[in-house]
């Protein structure tokens, strides 16, 4: 039997065949989506175990930087700049590292992902926040490492970390207020000088109501300060289409000068060549 296993061991290995077999990872990968008011938080983590083991103050050592997990950095993304220690987040990923203590951690976000661990070389200018979190003792124990996202409202949550007997939290606010009173005041003043002009070139490019087109560019261009000059070129082709000859030829003028003044040929070329089309003198 010796000399069968040795055969197809010998065998494999010639024909480079690999094993086929799964098995399962002893610190399981997790991936949490939530949505916090109008921002979306991303979590992914790996979950070690207990196993009989004394965590905290053992296997994570107090006052060392610790992975926050297993296997590569735990990692959470935002996707709006949030707040977090008093401190602006800007919108991206982080690592989430931290340092456990007997009655307090540090939850420090971390602006390089790239690590396996922790890094090689610790980097203070991407320390992007940092939280001191009291630890709260829970009246059980948790066999696999944890995190969630507790207490949710329209403008915060708290990222918990949950292992052995131990909860700690960190706080972050998103900026749900400002999100929806901007969008409240944008929709209350009515439609923007960008919305009436990109509404009335997509009618002309479209071949649509272009007596509609004519009204909103109109409208776009009696709240711009200066219309530029690429602007008052498609206000110029609008007229043409409408067949007001006389206001595109007084347009495409005003264009014309405009192109000039900014040394752009495309433009003055353009303009020139629909001038002479209309007849203009």
């Amino acid at each position: 039997m010796k000399k069968i296993a040795l055969v197809l061991v010998a065998v494999f290995a010639l024909t480079g065949v690999q094993a086929q077999i799964e098995t399962p990872q002893p610190s399981p990968f997790t991936k949490i989506e939530q949505k916090v008011g109008l921002t979306d938080v991303t979590l992914e983590y790996s979950r070690p175990s207990m196993r009989g083991r004394e965590v905290f103050g053992n296997l994570v050592p107090f006052s060392k930087l610790w992975r926050t997990g297993a296997n590569k950095n735990t990692t959470i993304t935002f996707s709006n700049n949030v707040i977090i220690g008093g401190k602006e987040v800007k919108a991206g990923s982080y690592a989430v590292f931290t340092k456990p203590g007997e009655s307090s951690w540090e939850i420090i976000f971390y602006a390089d992902t790239n690590n396996w661990g922790t890094p090689k070389a610790w980097d203070n200018a991407k320390v992007a926040a940092t939280v001191k979190a009291d630890v709260v003792k829970m009246p059980m124990k948790i066999e696999t490492f944890t995190m969630t996202f507790d207490d949710l409202t329209a403008s915060s949550a708290v990222l918990g970390i949950l292992w052995e007997d131990v909860y700690v939290g960190a706080k972050f606010d998103v900026p749900t207020d400002k999100t929806v009173t901007a969008a409240i005041t944008k929709t209350m003043n009515g439609p923007s000088a960008q919305d009436y002009y990109a509404a009335a070139v997509y009618y002309k490019e479209a071949g649509k109501d272009i007596n509609q087109a004519k009204t909103w560019m109109e409208k776009a261009m009696s709240m711009m300060e200066k219309p530029a000059f690429y602007q008052l070129r498609q206000l110029s082709l609008i007229y043409a289409k409408a067949g007001d000859k006389k206001k595109a030829i007084e347009t495409a003028k005003k264009s014309l000068a405009g192109s000039k003044e900014a040394g752009n040929a495309d433009y003055i070329k353009m303009n020139e060549d629909s001038l002479k089309e209309w007849g203009a003198k």
